[in-house]
């Protein structure tokens, strides 16, 4: 059993912290992962681009890195017929992290999820669902994680069973419910009871993350922040959800009749991005309220995590780039400028 409690206790007992998580839609988008199976090949096939992305993220301000092992499991790498690579995938995004967080300073998370199997009245899934959070949690044990993450739970029961996995070893657990359309688990319970049973299951953290946009994840807060006495945490997908669409696999676009199936999750969404400033204020909002542990999901970029972290006052090394309008030569104010420019802005 291991005792590396103090780096994420005694961090939260200093103020918030930032994760950045949701690597899978950003090496979508850069063309070195596959849209549906959403396994993360490319941290054998490309290693340099995940050290890369994690220095990008903690540049922006996040205070930790999550170790790249989100559907790095057993079920996930079957379903592509590469089972065979399940141990060197988690050693090697474990690793990476590992390197990137000891340069900077940052926390080491190790990742399990949902595994997509389990079934509350199936006692040999639930066995088979253990043995796999058990092997993903073994190696980030022996990789030194201050932390075991245990994200993405429709069923809360399965984010229970991952918790009780996490505990056995010692390291404090984030453990994190996914809420799709309806406000509750696929069990029916609402966020603040299954995040109950989970502080009582002995989680330091508990909340929310993914599917839900901060427009639509920003209303079940507050309940959860009432009924825990731990770190909540907050972690929404970056994409303009509402109330009628509350989850971002439910959004549609009528502007668009060229996507298939008419369901722009999850290759279309670039038109639902939120911009830095409503992520900003979505960390102000969720810190009002008393959440201490804020991040972005799936769908994140650099620039979003430096919006949360300076909405929360700092000024990561990222923060020597954020935007000065005042040179931009026609909707600056440096004196330098040169005026037929200036007056020819309203015609941009």
């Amino acid at each position: 059993m291991q005792d590396r409690s103090d780096g994420l206790l005694s961090r939260l007992a200093e103020g918030p912290i930032i994760c950045a998580e949701g690597y899978l839609f950003e090496f979508e988008r850069r063309g070195y992962l596959q849209a549906g199976a959403f396994v993360p090949e490319v941290v054998l096939e490309h290693p340099e681009l995940v050290r890369q992305v994690h220095e990008e993220f903690v540049h922006a301000g996040s205070d930790v890195v999550e170790a790249f092992t989100y559907y790095a499991h057993r079920e996930k790498l079957r379903l592509i017929g590469k089972e065979q690579l399940l141990e060197q995938i988690n050693r090697q995004a474990l690793d990476i992290a590992g390197e990137v967080a000891r340069r900077h300073g940052a926390l080491l998370a190790g990742d399990i999820c949902n595994t997509n199997l389990f079934d509350p009245d199936d006692r040999q899934v639930r066995s088979v669902v253990r043995s796999m959070f058990e092997e993903q949690v073994e190696w980030a044990v022996e990789a030194g994680a201050d932390f075991i993450i245990g994200e993405t739970f429709s069923w809360a029961q399965e984010a229970l069973l991952a918790l009780e996995v996490i505990r056995e070893t010692g390291l404090p657990a984030v453990v994190t419910l996914a809420i799709h359309r309806e406000p509750v688990t696929r069990e029916g319970w609402t966020p603040a009871e299954a995040c109950k049973r989970l502080e009582e299951g002995g989680a330091a953290v508990v909340g929310l993350n993914c599917i839900r946009g901060p427009r639509t994840m920003l209303p079940l807060l507050a309940p959860i922040r009432e009924a825990v006495n731990c770190a909540v945490a907050a972690l929404p997908v970056p994409y303009r959800t509402r109330e009628e669409e509350p989850s971002f696999q439910s959004l549609t676009d009528p502007e668009c009749d060229l996507i298939p199936g008419d369901r722009p999750f999850p290759t279309a969404l670039d038109p639902f991005t939120c911009n830095r400033f409503e992520l900003g204020a979505f960390a102000l909002a969720a810190r009002e309220l008393g959440i201490e542990y804020l991040g972005v999901c799936c769908g994140a970029g650099p620039h979003h995590i430096r919006a949360v972290a300076e909405a929360l006052g700092r000024t990561p090394p990222a923060s020597r780039y954020s935007p000065d309008m005042s040179h931009h030569a026609f909707l600056g104010t440096h004196p330098s400028l040169k005026q037929r420019n200036l007056d020819y802005a309203s015609r941009l």
